[in-house]
């Protein structure tokens, strides 16, 4: 072969590798925003995966930790990588404490993902505090509405008493050394708890008991059927017994009626029962996803710690699936989310994943 021929061969297979070369270069050369805990970055990276590019940022994640997309998922250029990662907290919540992790970052939305409705709560810490990745003790005191019969009277407070004791002092009621109370006064308050004082007086005793309420249904045509909503709440009376007390042999005790009356009367409680026959669903597009099987209860658990109850007041959002109001009415919904029950909100969920798909929840989206 004559020797110009040669040296032109070379030189175009040195120019077809410079060529391939630089073409793979340009193909796995890649600028991502990385944002870790908040902070964000611009990186360049040859890597293939999510998982590539954090090995070489030497970012390390854990299971519990946070990655959207995932580890596994191929990057390509222009993509955004968020890792959140997990934080120990110790929970306290009305005197039961537990273990948890969460990836959020402040007091505030930690509380929103364990499902604790801290609206009005007692909160150990600001809830503006920011979590660092050492954890935080938080201990949280909901707060009660509690009934109290004293003295004939009857008196209602919302309060956050880590005891009956002090929920006791904080409605201005005094207990003296012979006075008995239907609850241990070091025990903690619960939701619609009513406490009596039954008053001793050497050897008069007056006995405070309630007088549970009674529950009256009406249908309401407002309201879809299978929901309910309380028209008017109802309220205990108190019955006032008092008892002449007389000591036997030194312990055991005779006792005489000496009067009997309705100091306070209990309150009805009226309750509106749905008849309204429920609309048919909005039709699904064609090629639209499918929602039956998925793992609602995982999505739920990433949004609100699987509390149909839960409230942020960021959006606000509710409910189990973390509704607008704007949004859940979008999809048939009345009221709010939290007004109905779990498997009416998973109902309106999966219209809404059918009409929009999991882009709707896009950090927990990925848990379907």
């Amino acid at each position: 072969m004559p020797y110009p021929l040669i040296v032109r061969l070379l030189q175009a297979v040195v120019v077809t590798a410079l060529v391939g070369g630089t073409t793979a270069f340009v193909a796995f050369d890649k600028t991502v925003t990385l944002s870790v805990d908040g902070e964000v970055s611009e990186v360049r990276s040859f890597g293939r995966t999510v998982g590539d590019v954090l090995g070489h940022q030497d970012i390390e994640v854990g299971p519990r930790d946070l990655v959207v997309p995932a580890p596994d998922e191929r990057l390509d250029d222009g993509e955004r990588i968020t890792v959140r990662f997990a934080r120990p907290v110790e929970l306290t919540v009305d005197g039961e404490s537990r273990r948890v992790w969460t990836t959020a970052r402040s007091v505030d939305e930690a509380l929103m993902m364990f499902g604790v409705r801290a609206e009005g709560a007692a909160v150990s810490a600001s809830r503006s505090a920011r979590i660092d990745r050492r954890g935080i003790d938080l201990e949280v005191r909901l707060p009660h509405d509690l009934t109290f019969l004293a003295d004939g009277k009857r008196s209602e407070r919302t309060t956050t008493a880590p005891t009956v004791r002090e929920a006791l002092a904080e409605a201005g009621i005094t207990l003296r050394p012979r006075d008995r109370l239907n609850a241990d006064p070091l025990s903690v308050p619960f939701d619609e708890q009513v406490l009596a004082v039954t008053r001793v007086d050497g050897r008069i005793v007056v006995q405070e008991t309630p007088i549970r309420f009674k529950t009256t249904r009406k249908t309401s045509g407002d309201l879809f059927k299978g929901t309910t909503r309380v028209l008017k709440k109802g309220k205990v009376g108190a019955r006032v017994l008092t008892w002449e007390q007389t000591r036997v042999d030194g312990e055991h005790y005779t006792r005489r009626l000496l009067a009997d009356r309705i100091a306070v009367r209990p309150v009805t409680q009226v309750v509106l029962v749905g008849t309204r026959a429920r609309p048919e669903p909005p039709p699904t597009p064609q090629n639209s996803p499918e929602a039956d099987g998925l793992n609602w209860a995982a999505l739920a658990e990433c949004e609100s710690g699987g509390n149909p109850n839960a409230y942020n007041p960021a959006g606000p959002y509710y409910g189990l699936y973390q509704f607008h109001a704007d949004t859940w009415r979008s999809v048939g919904g009345t009221g709010v989310a939290t007004d109905h029950s779990a498997s009416e909100q998973t109902y309106r969920a999966q219209i809404l994943y059918r009409r929009s798909g999991a882009g709707q929840w896009p950090v927990c989206g990925r848990y379907l």
